[in-house]
């Protein structure tokens, strides 16, 4: 008999709990940086040096955190379900924990790019320096989606909530668009579930339980009503 898909959204408070933060812990600052110097395409073209010194400091911090109990318990239900991620976060905590199936709205740290060619693509563990460059001469940069930059994977996102026989959102406040719309998608007779420790606006959504916990707590919690579906 083939699995129920289940589709999860995740988003920061998922890795917060792993002691990755999230740029809305504090007045728009992200570890002390101003989201507009760092972390839009407008701060590449003005300042890449600062950009860069950013990511390479984010891309040290993913490499010293550790999958927490909300990863490693949505790796565990690929035993049962046919489990499809879909993260906004840019850490590899989702495969280390054992997820197999994980699309990354928003790119990936551990990985870099020519800044003209966006399918020239390299794994990186280390810093980028301003001078290293892609196999077309061109600065390399993180490969990620920087605020201000369109959203190359939302289609095949797409396309994944709407053939879900189960919806889940985990750690996710479903401000930032355009990944917040992909709710939007999921079939309307899916069960569909909220795991957060403060449940984001989700109005018109239904056949929804919502369950206002951390990640980690809340997913114990969510296994539950998920194996009720079986």
């Amino acid at each position: 008999m083939s699995k129920k898909k289940l589709v999860v959204l995740t988003g920061a408070g998922i890795s917060a709990e792993s002691g990755l933060k999230t740029f809305r812990d504090s007045d728009g600052l992200w570890e002390g940086y101003d989201i507009n110097e760092v972390a839009t395409a407008t701060a590449w073209r003005r300042n890449p040096e600062l950009v860069q010194e950013f990511d390479n400091m984010r891309r040290k911090n993913v490499k010293e955190a550790d999958p927490n109990a909300a990863h490693f318990a949505l790796a565990e239900l690929e035993k049962d379900f046919d489990v499809h991620i879909i993260t906004q976060n840019i850490d590899d905590l989702h495969e280390r924990a054992g997820s197999t199936q994980v699309l990354h709205l928003h790119g990936e740290i551990l990985k870099m790019r020519s800044e003209k060619n966006e399918s020239l693509i390299y794994p990186i563990h280390d810093d980028i320096k301003m001078g290293d460059k892609a196999d077309d001469g061109a600065q390399l940069r993180p490969h990620i989606v920087w605020f201000e930059e369109p959203v190359p994977m939302m289609e095949q996102a797409v396309m994944v909530v709407r053939s879900a026989d189960i919806f889940m959102i985990v750690g996710t406040s479903l401000v930032v668009y355009p990944a917040a719309g992909l709710v939007n998608y999921a079939p309307f007779d899916a069960p569909k579930f909220v795991v957060d420790k403060k449940i984001p606006y989700t109005t018109g959504m239904m056949n929804l339980t919502a369950i206002e916990k951390p990640a980690t707590e809340g997913m114990e919690e969510v296994k539950k009503h998920l194996y009720a579906l079986l």
